[in-house]
């Protein structure tokens, strides 16, 4: 059921929101599924998944967007268990499937042998903002980041995915490769949709509910009010598949607890 929309118009400049670049995301009402309590019934075996800012770097804790995440989860009610093979910040539940540095296809890598050792049934996507900062392969990100997200349905079957834009940039040329990797990623999501996966996407580029340029500590990563704005927006975007009837209780394995604490 595809909810997204694409078209062309010229880039405008550093702070021009992804919609100005030729994309137009549903934000998913956001204000209204922010204030909500999210209602599901299943565990949460969470995985983020990605890279620096996944990892949380920048931030004062080096948390980033999960605890915040995680509280407003388990604020209502929701057992949840944050898992990958790292761990990082002060939070408690602190597991991460994070790599500052890496491209898509070293974090695909990385899924590989994390994703079947812990069977997420949601997997938190943000990566690709180290593709644009390098300008490497950036044409191809979408192919790459389409055969990353095939192998994790493959090896996590139950699992919905909830994939990320990538954040606005403070430097215009490396802007301008992440809006080139967002209007890919834009596109693949209601094609993967349209095959039966569960999958939606969330804009962390929205001019409304998305970090600005005032809530980067650098270039490229978020300041502490940049990650709530992010955790704000996953959780949305976890009220929407809930609401789609997507969320299937995580598969068991072994010694891999429903509640993270």
């Amino acid at each position: 059921m595809p909810f997204l929309e694409l078209w062309l118009t010229p880039f405008t400049g550093l702070s021009s929101p992804l919609t100005r670049a030729g994309v137009a995301v549903n934000h998913l009402n956001l204000g209204i599924r922010v204030q909500a309590p999210l209602s599901v019934t299943v565990p949460l075996r969470i995985m983020p998944l990605g890279a620096s800012i996944t990892y949380g770097q920048a931030s004062s804790e080096g948390n980033g967007y999960r605890a915040d995440l995680r509280d407003r989860l388990t604020g209502d009610g929701i057992v949840v268990n944050m898992v990958g093979s790292r761990q990082h910040g002060t939070m408690l539940d602190s597991e991460v499937e994070g790599w500052p540095g890496f491209r898509i296809d070293q974090v695909h890598n990385k899924a590989r042998e994390a994703v079947p050792q812990y069977k997420p049934n949601v997997i938190l996507i943000n990566v690709g903002t180290n593709d644009a900062v390098q300008n490497r392969n950036v044409s191809t990100a979408g192919e790459r980041m389409e055969a990353m997200i095939d192998d994790l349905y493959r090896m996590s079957p139950r699992a919905t995915i909830l994939l990320s834009t990538l954040l606005l940039n403070r430097n215009p040329r490396t802007e301008r490769a992440v809006q080139n990797i967002n209007a890919q990623f834009t596109a693949l999501v209601p094609k993967l949709q349209s095959e039966g996966r569960h999958i939606s996407l969330v804009d962390m580029h929205s001019p409304e509910n998305g970090p600005l340029i005032q809530d980067l500590a650098d270039e490229t990563h978020p300041n502490d009010i940049g990650y709530q704005k992010m955790a704000d927006i996953w959780y949305s975007g976890l009220r929407y598949v809930s609401d789609q009837g997507w969320l299937q209780a995580p598969e068991p394995v072994s010694d891999q607890p429903d509640n993270g604490t």
